[in-house]
């Protein structure tokens, strides 16, 4: 079996707005003086869908969601020439010869996200080669079902916030993410803001339902350190970014000094970024997403590590190519949910694109044993929604 072509297409929403409503989630943005939507750097209104073909007719689907536009050119013009003629399984050789060869400017960020967007659907390809689902191939199934939490709860009103954690109580789940709204540049006041928020969800969800904190990068290192001691008393099951991505000497520092769990790694990259990470002792919950941190063929080897350190690994944003790997290790106990809301298109922008992505069910997922490769196809239903560029 030999890949013939390579096509990407670039799908935009047309419809996507700006929430009205202030402090809509702290972000790495928030320390810059901007009265622009701070949080719009981070929304996907856009993706990019890679399909690999085979000269016996298989096709393999792969998907980026960091700057598409720029990760389809990088695939187009760089990618696509080098795994063109090759054998899909081939797929270690493959990694490597996109990795080394984009080595000078792609080893982080959307460069091998582009390199991800390929490696996912060269896995898909080989799951549907043999007639069996990727997780099979990568380890099988090593749970029943897939614990899942419910992954919203941006700040808004008290009220508003309670009737949403109160909702997915309602569905089942056992564990939900909040946001916080407010940071350094917001002092004291900004500080009990964030206090109250937390304080509004335990009261509803009470102390046995699992409760994680989401910074997104949005405070410093200064004022994590002011709030950790705060928040100890919600006991939350982690705090997840509390400063940028690269300030890995900050992340250590935070997780010697609370009783919290620090999390991250939505935004680091390949085996040897997460390597620094957890020989730093830097995270308590690895976070990769594997559509940016080098494709499947990457993350089930930072799955190996983490589980060799002891540390879970809870993969961002749900979505198949994550679930496949959650299923197939003892690594990770659970998988991240985005509920659709009308909120804003983001992550679940996924779940218009494509067909295939299991429904939580009393806070679990399942995947089928019997669905060949991620279990994925293009939604045409909503292709009306998007602008499209091939």
């Amino acid at each position: 079996m030999k890949i013939t072509n390579v096509r990407t297409r670039v799908f935009e929403w047309k419809g996507h707005t700006v929430p009205a409503q202030p402090h809509f989630c702290s972000n790495a943005m928030d320390e810059l003086w901007d009265k622009s939507d701070s949080m719009g750097t981070f929304r996907f209104h856009g993706w990019t869908v890679v399909e690999i073909g085979t000269d016996n007719g298989i096709v393999g689907l792969g998907n980026v969601a960091l700057a598409p536009r720029i990760a389809k050119a990088i695939i187009d013009q760089y990618l696509a020439p080098l795994v063109i003629g090759q054998d899909p399984f081939d797929y270690e050789y493959l990694w490597q010869r996109m990795y080394r060869s984009t080595h000078a400017w792609g080893r982080k960020g959307i460069g091998m996200a582009a390199i991800s967007g390929v490696d996912i659907a060269l896995w898909d390809i080989m799951g549907k080669a043999v007639n069996k689902p990727v997780f099979k191939l990568l380890g099988g199934r090593t749970k029943e079902k897939i614990p899942c939490y419910a992954s919203k709860l941006y700040r808004t009103d008290l009220n508003s916030m309670q009737e949403e954690a109160q909702s997915y109580l309602d569905q089942g789940f056992q564990a939900m993410k909040m946001r916080f709204g407010y940071g350094p540049k917001d002092g004291p006041a900004g500080m009990r803001e964030n206090l109250n928020s937390v304080a509004a969800v335990r009261e509803v969800i009470g102390d046995d339902i699992d409760l994680m904190l989401e910074c997104y990068m949005g405070w410093n290192l200064e004022y994590a350190k002011r709030m950790l001691p705060r928040l100890e008393r919600f006991q939350p099951r982690w705090l997840e970014e509390p400063v940028l991505a690269d300030d890995i000497d900050g992340y250590a520092e935070l997780n010697r000094l609370t009783s919290i769990p620090i999390s991250g790694g939505e935004h680091e990259f390949t085996s040897y970024g997460f390597r620094q990470l957890l020989e730093k002792r830097a995270v308590s919950v690895i976070q990769y997403d594997t559509n940016r941190v080098g494709g499947i063929t990457a993350a089930h080897k930072i799955n190996a590590i983490a589980e060799s350190f002891s540390v879970p690994v809870i993969p961002h944003a749900g979505q198949m190519h994550n679930y496949h790997l959650t299923m197939s290790t003892l690594a990770s106990p659970m998988s991240e949910f985005f509920p659709v809301h009308d909120v804003e298109i983001g992550n679940e922008l996924f779940y218009y694109l494509f067909e295939g992505d299991p429904e939580p069910v009393n806070g679990f997922i399942d995947l089928d044993d019997n669905t060949p490769g991620l279990g994925l196809k293009l939604n045409e239903r909503y292709f009306d929604q998007f602008n499209i560029t091939e």
